[in-house]
């Protein structure tokens, strides 16, 4: 399971950097066909338009993410849970938030189906 983690953290975490924010065809690697969202703010969103979001960041945002969990859900399937916040320039933090993700094994490699962010109660 700590390998499951591991790789799964790293995909997630991935979606982060710089390098794959703007990057068109790993973001088709790393997201399922079927992906859709359902943003903290309550919004549904689909693979299109996270992918067209994502593609039009010219930074990343300053997301600190922590505490992440795996549960295999059955083969090749399993729910990732985290929080994260962003960082503001003062190093203080915003936007606490509860993760969620379910990743999907299609043809050894792991894609994201379903995200879902939901508003901390308490903040850390």
């Amino acid at each position: 399971m700590n390998a499951l983690l591991a790789t799964l953290q790293a995909l997630e975490v991935e979606l982060h950097h710089p390098g794959v924010r703007c990057d068109a065809q790993r973001l088709a690697q790393l997201l399922h066909t079927d992906f859709h969202e359902v943003g903290r703010s309550g919004r549904q969103y689909d693979r299109a338009t996270v992918v067209r979001f994502l593609g039009e960041q010219v930074a990343p945002p300053p997301v600190l993410s922590d505490h992440f969990a795996v549960q295999a859900l059955g083969p090749g399937i399993a729910l990732l849970t985290y929080r994260s916040a962003l960082r503001r320039p003062d190093a203080t933090l915003e936007n606490h938030t509860l993760r969620s993700s379910v990743w999907v094994q299609q043809d050894a490699l792991w894609q994201l189906l379903y995200h879902q962010g939901t508003p901390a109660a308490e903040l850390w």
